[in-house]
């Protein structure tokens, strides 16, 4: 399988495209991720840029073309990645077969969990979730196959019955809709996350509606179905009766390996070495001649 390496994920949530990694290869799934980048063109469509976001899908197309043809799923982290390649893509390009094969063998990552990792027990974790749908996870397919993956590790699950984030990509974050978006995020979001007790872990999916949670301050973080996955694997069952469990995952960001920690150490001891020496050159031709 291919695993889609959006733009979300693969640069300011990074944690989160590691745990997804880790959660499929739990699952006995061979993770590929395509050789160049390619982005499914998503922001494009919210300013009208049909015909730029038309020649993405064309590039991802053509890379993946041989996959495509070859029945492999695409599984996608990020929900609105996932809602181009089922929706938008066939409807630009109706007239494509390959558009057509690849916006069926396109999954969400729970879905795909809870309806392709055959002989695959997950990990269990007890307690109580609430779960926020993306806005594109709920209008592509539902949010039926988080709800089923989560209840099979064992978890009391709550799909939120709550409005739009109110974040909506980039929306929210211009100057002039930032009140309207917070107001939005407040009709029903932030108020049930702020009452969730510390022994609820907090779910959602969707880069928008996890930094709208953020940046609001509530006190809590949400993670990513990947992340509840690599909670489960790495602390037990019994993970939820810590306050805040989400902070046993830490900040969120993988920590670098020893090599690459070695690797760093060694360029920053050969940067200071070669300041030194500009330094002692620039002091010695500075002294006066005798």
């Amino acid at each position: 399988m291919i695993l889609w390496p959006d733009t979300f994920n693969n640069h300011l949530h990074t944690n989160v495209g590691v745990a997804a990694v880790e959660a499929l290869e739990a699952a006995g799934f061979a993770v590929t991720m395509p050789r160049r980048h390619l982005c499914c063109g998503r922001p494009l469509y919210d300013y009208g840029m049909l015909g730029l976001a038309r020649r993405y899908l064309e590039r991802v197309l053509d890379a993946l073309r041989d996959e495509i043809r070859a029945g492999t799923p695409i599984v996608g982290i990020e929900p609105s990645c996932v809602a181009v390649f089922k929706d938008e893509l066939p409807n630009l390009m109706p007239n494509d077969e390959d558009a057509r094969r690849l916006s069926r063998q396109v999954f969400h990552l729970p879905e795909f969990l809870a309806e392709r990792a055959d002989g695959w027990e997950p990990p269990q974790l007890a307690g109580r979730a609430p779960v926020q749908g993306h806005c594109h996870h709920r209008a592509t397919g539902g949010m039926g196959g988080e709800e089923r993956l989560l209840r099979r590790m064992g978890l009391d699950v709550e799909v939120l019955d709550t409005t739009c984030c109110g974040l909506a990509g980039s929306w929210g974050f211009e100057a002039e809709h930032y009140d309207l978006s917070m107001q939005i995020g407040e009709h029903s979001l932030l108020p049930r996350v702020r009452e969730a007790p510390p022994d609820e872990l907090v779910v959602a999916d969707g880069f928008s509606c996890k930094t709208q949670i953020e940046d609001a301050r509530v006190g809590r973080r949400a993670l990513h179905v990947a992340e509840v996955l690599k909670l489960a694997r790495e602390h037990g069952p019994g993970a939820l009766a810590s306050p805040y469990p989400e902070r046993l995952l830490g900040d969120g960001r993988p920590r670098p390996t020893a090599r690459r920690r070695a690797a760093r150490a060694a360029a920053r001891a050969l940067a200071l070495g070669a300041a030194a020496g500009l330094v002692a050159a620039g002091a010695r031709a500075g002294l006066p001649k005798r």
